[in-house]
């Protein structure tokens, strides 16, 4: 990829090079012109020969110019669509197993450092102060009593900087002890976050080596998939869910858009024009390279998870991937599946990827490949993200039954229910009720095909006339943890007290729908007025401005209108 990469970042350069060489030459020749107008009114052919002469020149050097442009931009394309044709053949050469050692801290412990607080203070010696006694013609002359009352003052003023120095060494050393234990209390907290990081590695390891789904999915996502590098157009979107039992990790990509696949194909300076033509590229080659990228993406991925499972945990791979786009017939947002696939280490491990045609590859492990990928041809996934632990019933029509002023506390349950899954599907998603016994605590569950908001919800509808408690809102967030959920939303005809919102705060993927956001909702997506005849006026909740009270702001259908409830 960074060989790619750099090659184009070359023809990039070569490109604004040519261009600012046009210009250059462009306002030369006009310069040229000029010179020989006013050579010509002031009558001196010699200069208007040599403006022309020039001229010529920068003519000739413009189209020099303007043709090496045509090829950059030539260049370019043909760098980009070798870039896409060697998707697979890079991620073969360049793509190294994860290795969880590799995330281990090393801790490099730095010498210790007193600082000026390794000197020690200066001893003084008494020969270096003590005064010179006289000679002996200075002693015959009073030389001697000074000396003695020299040697007094200099003997006192010795003991005291020796004291004082002794006292300076005292201080020294308390606090080079002070700044060893320092040193020391530092080392040892920082061999103590690098054993506990390392802990955290090891258990993550082992939880990985026993099946756990959650680290195994982790580990897919976050160190193998996220870590794979594309191309800046790819949009790198995806999930992974792991089923222990059959050892199958089930991977939902999202595969690039069809303006990945570049309609030009090359560009040719037209003189007599002064143009740039683009050469486009037929459409059966933008078709063909666009089931190429789709087919390289899937057999990508595959070797990529494969290849970073040392430890044998998946047995099966299933790849199913989207295209986020809009249906041409409604002008909805879709994200049809246009490629699934389901691949067995055993066969897949079989395959030499540096010489297949990825698409016949794809035939070879009985992939559903939409006959039209350009065309986004749907075809049903292999298996989508597992349902079948949720009883699902079918869906009734409440609302058509729905006057514009009914009680929503006067609803059965499920009705209510129901009511709920029309909204969500209104909004923008999939939606089924489960069955009222052994639910496991789920009145629904919702998926939303949106990739900023894609995966599972688990939706609990309450039809309370009362406060929920906190203990409905815990209830919610052992149901998500055990279904690995990825939101939960309550939905209920009251409202909710502060320590319920603020633990849906602390928790991050819980969504608290009161009687203000429910009512608000129904009338924007199902276009009824409805009524919630609670026996007191509810607390209206405090929202912070610009903030989106349902939760889905700016995902499916519920855009920015929702942020004005």
């Amino acid at each position: 990829m960074a060989k790619r990469n750099t090659l184009q970042e070359q023809w990039q350069r070569e490109l604004e090079r040519s261009r600012r060489a046009a210009a250059e030459a462009e306002r030369a020749i006009q310069l040229s012109v000029d010179q020989q107008q006013l050579a010509t009114a002031q009558g001196y052919p010699s200069l208007r020969r040599q403006a022309a002469a020039e001229e010529r020149e920068w003519r000739k050097r413009y189209i020099e110019a303007r043709q090496a442009e045509a090829t950059a931009r030539t260049a370019i394309v043909e760098a980009n669509v070798a870039e896409l044709q060697g998707l697979l053949a890079s991620a073969l050469s360049s793509h190294v197993a994860v290795s969880f050692a590799a995330y281990k801290y090393v801790l490099e412990a730095p010498p210790f450092n007193p600082g000026p607080l390794g000197v020690p203070v200066p001893q003084l010696k008494w020969e270096d102060v003590a005064p010179h006694r006289p000679g002996t013609l200075r002693r015959l002359f009073g030389g001697e009593e000074r000396f003695k009352r020299q040697w007094t003052s200099a003997w006192n003023e010795y003991q005291q900087k020796l004291a004082q120095n002794a006292a300076a060494e005292q201080d020294r050393l308390v606090q080079l002890e002070a700044r060893a234990q320092e040193y020391a209390q530092h080392m040892a907290q920082a061999e103590a976050l690098v054993q506990r990081h390392n802990a955290e590695v090891e258990h993550f390891e082992q939880r990985f080596h026993a099946g756990d789904p959650d680290v195994i999915e982790g580990y897919f996502r976050e160190l193998v998939l996220a870590r794979s590098v594309y191309p800046n157009e790819f949009s790198r979107r995806f999930d992974v869910a792991y089923r222990p039992e059959p050892k199958e990790l089930v991977i939902q990509y999202e595969l690039p858009g069809l303006d990945v696949a570049p309609t030009d194909r090359a560009y040719k300076y037209v003189r007599t024009r002064d143009e740039i033509d683009m050469t486009p590229r037929p459409i059966k080659d933008i078709k063909d390279l666009y089931g190429s990228i789709v087919s390289q993406v899937a057999l990508r991925t595959l070797h990529e998870a494969f290849a970073a499972d040392a430890a044998d945990v998946v047995d099966t791979i299933i790849f199913n991937g989207h295209v986020d786009s809009i249906d041409r017939a409604t002008g909805r947002r879709q994200r049809p599946c246009i490629l699934s696939v389901s691949a067995p280490r055993s066969k897949f491990m079989e395959l030499v990827l540096s010489e297949v045609t990825p698409t016949d590859c794809l035939v070879h492990l009985n992939a559903l490949m939409s006959p039209h990928p350009y065309d986004l041809e749907p075809v049903r996934p292999v298996i989508d993200f597992d349902l079948s632990k949720y009883r699902l019933v079918e869906g009734t029509d409440v609302l058509a039954g729905l006057d514009s002023r009914t009680d929503l506390l006067k609803m059965t349950p499920t009705e209510f229910e129901h009511l709920v899954r029309q909204l969500f599907e209104a909004i923008g998603m999939e939606s089924w009720v489960t069955q009222a016994s052994r639910d496991d605590g789920v009145d629904a569950i919702a998926i939303s095909r949106d990739p900023v908001f894609s995966g599972l919800c688990v939706v609990q509808a309450k039809r309370y006339s009362g406060v929920v408690g906190l203990e409905a809102v815990h209830a919610l967030a052992g149901v998500m943890d055990d279904k690995r959920a990825t939101k939960g939303i309550l939905v209920t005809t009251s409202w909710f007290g502060k320590a319920s919102r603020d633990f849906a705060a602390r928790r991050g993927r819980i969504e608290l729908y009161d009687c203000y956001n429910l009512t608000y909702l129904i009338k924007q997506y199902l276009k009824k007025d409805v009524l919630i005849g609670l026996p007191k006026q509810p607390p209206i909740p405090r929202i912070q401005a610009g903030t989106d009270p349902s939760g889905l702001a700016g995902t499916g259908a519920l855009g920015a209108e929702a942020k004005a409830n």
